[in-house]
Parts: structure tokens; sequence; C-alpha cells
């Protein structure tokens, strides 16, 4: 699996719209999206129109419209978010199961490349589609808060200060680290 740009804006897209749902914004303009990530804004169109079209986010028109999210985030898995977005979760065709295509081996049962690439697919699948975006989302705003990060879409009562601890890329600070402490 190959997260291109494309999936890893959409999902960063995803993910402000859940922290500002449950911040007390139901609907976000495209531009809102853009800038809040310093994401190209003709790019998010094209991701968002796609989200909708699959049906994860819904819009509204007129002036004061934009979109919001569709369905419950509880009900959105990450994979799913993943496989709208970008495709198969397998790094080569002939180990996916929504986007198979035959390879160049000849012996396609017997290969040891495909059985390693569909261990590697489960593997990513399995984390995946384990997560919700309301997961996601829980541990964001969970992290963001302990940090005193400004909280994204909040009002401006609810903004805090930022402060910077620890390494950016600490491994303590992964998703999985944060979301064991929900339990």
């Amino acid at each position: 699996m190959n997260l291109t740009k494309k999936g890893e804006y959409g999902l960063r897209a995803m993910i402000k719209m859940g922290i500002a749902h449950e911040l007390g914004r139901e609907l976000l303009s495209i531009s809102e999206l853009a800038e809040n990530d310093h994401l190209p804004l003709k790019f998010v169109e094209q991701i968002m129109l796609k989200l909708r079209a699959d049906g994860f986010v819904e819009t509204k028109r007129g002036k004061f419209g934009g979109y919001f999210l569709a369905k419950p985030m509880k009900d959105i898995r990450m994979g799913d978010l993943v496989r709208c977005i970008d495709g198969k979760l397998a790094p080569i065709s002939c180990a996916s199961q929504s986007a198979y295509e035959p390879c160049s081996c000849p012996d396609e049962t017997h290969c040891g490349l495909r059985m390693l690439m569909i261990d590697v697919r489960n593997a990513i699948s399995n984390i995946l589609d384990r997560y919700t975006l309301a997961d996601v989302v829980e541990v964001t705003l969970r992290k963001m808060r302990r940090n005193n990060a400004p909280l994204p879409f909040a009002p401006p009562e609810k903004k805090h200060s930022s402060k910077n601890i620890r390494n950016p890329a600490d491994p303590a600070d992964g998703f999985l680290s944060m979301f064991k402490e929900l339990k």
C-alpha cells in the first residue's frame, strides 16, 4: 500500500471534519478544510466529491453551506476511507482483494512474493479496519488537549495555547499508544 497525497489529504480532511463535528461545527467549507492544513483547494474539492459520491460526506448549498459527515463517525472505518480514496490496500495487485489483477509470475499460486504481500495486505487491513473515524478523532483531540494545542474550528473561548513537548516522531506519540490510554 502506498498512501498517495490524495489519500493523505482526504484522511486529514475527514479527521478535521470529525474534530469540527465534536467541537460543535457541523458544516465546513472547502476553503476552511484546505486552509486549515495548507492544502491545495482544487485538490481538496476533487477528494470531497469522491467522498460524497461514496456516501461519507454530504453537502448543504448556499452562503452558509458546506460539507458535513453523512453518517456517524463510529460507522466510518479508516480502511473504507483509504479504499475509497486510494483504492486497494495491497502493495501489489495480485495480492489485492478489491482490485485483483494477475501478475507476471508464471505460478501465482506458489509465488513467495505474492504470499508475503497477502500477509502485508492483511496486516494493513487489520489495523485500518479496526479503527473508526471516531477513534482517530477522540485520540487526536485528547492529545491536542493534553498538549494545550489549538483546537481547529473551535470557538475562540475553547482554543488553547500551543506548547512544544518531546520529539514529534516519538513512538510514545503514535496512534496506538494514545489509543491504549482509552482502555
